[in-house]
């Protein structure tokens, strides 16, 4: 994710609770995810949606922040 923002987002992950925060649970989000997919946990093609759409609004979030942040260092 963001690949060219990687040391931000270190950065960010560090010193930012809000963006660890955030981090964190598109994380999570991931892996429950990639899980109902493969069936390894049972769900709903439904479910799967609710959790993906769920996903993208915490990595724009993040995106805000990452881009509010590099604008700050530059």
């Amino acid at each position: 994710m963001f690949p060219e923002y990687r040391e931000l987002i270190s950065q960010l992950k560090a010193n930012d609770r809000h963006f660890d925060s955030l981090f964190s649970k598109h994380n999570e989000l991931d892996h429950k995810i990639r899980n109902m997919e493969a069936r390894i946990d049972p769900a709903s093609h439904e479910d799967i949606e609710i959790l993906k759409k769920r996903k993208l609004r915490l990595k724009d979030e993040m995106y805000e922040l990452i881009k509010k942040a590099s604008s700050v260092q530059v």
